[in-house]
């Protein structure tokens, strides 16, 4: 965090807008500018986390196979019509069927043939009876239970009882049961978590075409910042900031990396943006955009050109910044405001629209629901306030005062409370907007 404050924007030599843009405004303007990042294609486990860029169709059946759900016996199905414990059906053992098995015995009448869990079925067996449903096979000396361990072959005269009727496709998996060849198993836009990625490799897909997670850049700047852990002097504090965005980045879905404590110095921040620019698709600074004598990040931006600095119509927040490094098809900025909660309420409203959008999310914004709120709430006329909150069952309560420093009130919030920009007071009861940070 910085100990800058919100002030307007437009420094010397740094293109301003001389209005003042409502937060619809500039979110759309910034939105406008936004697409998908093109779809690459991608091994499976590198994909995880991204979202399909077309739908996935199988070409293959799953099972691909018959193939049995059990340890057992395949078998004819009227040969334990009548079986019982005490009067068993007694059939001959023709062979043993393993997983992966490609030779398979045939079964005819008053036969069986011994069958692992996921072997196919073989010809002629029309159920399979599990190995509790058994003797185990004659001469085996297994118990029930252990049959699975077994390996080897079987002589075609052992026999084995089955001690009770086995109904027609007992224990068997049936070829396409789960998915059908043409089937379309992924919709395009689907975010591929371990699942997805299991059933791609099931289908045999090895790679996968998807829109990648847009890499994100975070530079938080002031010569007062100190990194965590670090003895802290007179006139400095700890850099909070990047670590908000960046983890605020990746739990947008980005991959992001931090870049933080760069000072007000201009050939400093210059040479950092230089390194970082080959791999960033999207960049995002705090602090510098004020009015302040060393607030050096819209100078730096101005020389790039193609960054406006905005005054917005909200509180916290008002000082924000957009543009591209490099022209129309460069890397494109947001700059925030250098204050902890400016900062991340301005993530979560504009910088968190442009990662879900470069994702190619549908649900790019977070979800408003309308709430009544607890207590009177006071407002600055003709700004659109954001209030931390705390929201349970259709209720909503302030968390912390309204300073944009407050960074433990903040950690308590769980919603945004918003106050439209023609309100100045609410009483307790109001019905308002909240936005909802929590999924």
């Amino acid at each position: 965090m910085t100990g800058k404050t919100d002030g307007c924007c437009g420094g010397a030599g740094a293109p301003a807008s001389p209005r003042m843009w409502t937060v619809d405004e500039h979110l759309a303007d910034v939105l406008s500018h936004m697409a998908p990042l093109p779809a690459i294609e991608l091994p499976l486990l590198e994909a995880q986390g991204c979202r399909l860029a077309e739908d996935a169709v199988a070409e293959v059946d799953l099972p691909p196979f018959d193939n049995s759900s059990m340890d057992g016996y395949a078998l004819r199905t009227a040969d334990t019509a009548r079986a019982t414990g005490q009067y068993p059906s007694v059939l001959a053992v023709v062979g043993d069927i393993a997983a992966g098995a490609g030779e398979l015995p045939k079964v005819g009448p008053g036969q069986a043939a011994r069958i692992m869990t996921g072997a196919p079925v073989p010809p002629g067996a029309e159920a399979v009876a599990p190995v509790e449903w058994t003797d185990g096979g004659t001469g085996t000396g297994l118990a029930a239970d252990s049959m699975g361990a077994q390996g080897g072959d079987r002589a075609a005269d052992q026999e084995v009882r089955v001690l009770r009727p086995v109904g027609e496709g007992a224990h068997i998996r049936r070829r396409g049961s789960d998915v059908t060849a043409g089937d379309t198993v992924l919709t395009a836009g689907t975010v591929l978590g371990p699942t997805q990625l299991g059933l791609l490799a099931a289908i045999g897909r090895g790679t996968v075409r998807v829109r990648p997670r847009p890499r994100v850049v975070v530079l938080s700047t002031g010569s007062e910042l100190v990194q965590p852990g670090e003895p802290i002097g007179p006139g400095q504090i700890s850099d909070s900031n990047s670590f908000t965005l960046t983890a605020a980045a990746r739990d947008a879905g980005a991959i992001a990396y931090r870049v933080g404590g760069v000072p007000d110095d201009a050939a400093v921040l210059r040479g950092v943006l230089e390194d970082q620019l080959g791999r960033a698709d999207l960049i995002v600074t705090s602090g510098g955009v004020s009015v302040g004598a060393y607030d050096v990040v819209k100078e730096v931006f101005a020389d790039y050109g193609g960054v406006d600095f905005r005054r917005l119509r909200m509180q916290p927040g008002k000082p924000q910044g957009f543009g591209r490094i490099g022209g129309a098809d460069g890397v494109p900025l947001l700059t925030l405001p250098g204050n902890p909660v400016s900062a991340y309420i301005s993530f979560e409203l504009f910088v968190r629209p442009v990662i879900r959008t470069m994702l190619g999310a549908a649900d790019v914004h977070r979800p408003v629901v309308r709430a009544v709120c607890t207590t009177a709430l006071r407002s600055p006329a003709g700004r659109r306030q954001f209030l931390r909150g705390r929201y349970a069952d259709g209720e909503v309560t302030p968390v912390g005062g309204e300073g944009s420093h407050l960074v433990g009130a903040l950690a308590r919030a769980d919603c945004l409370i918003t106050v439209p920009e023609d309100e100045t007071a609410l009483p307790a009861g109001s019905t308002v907007d909240v936005v909802l940070l929590a999924d």
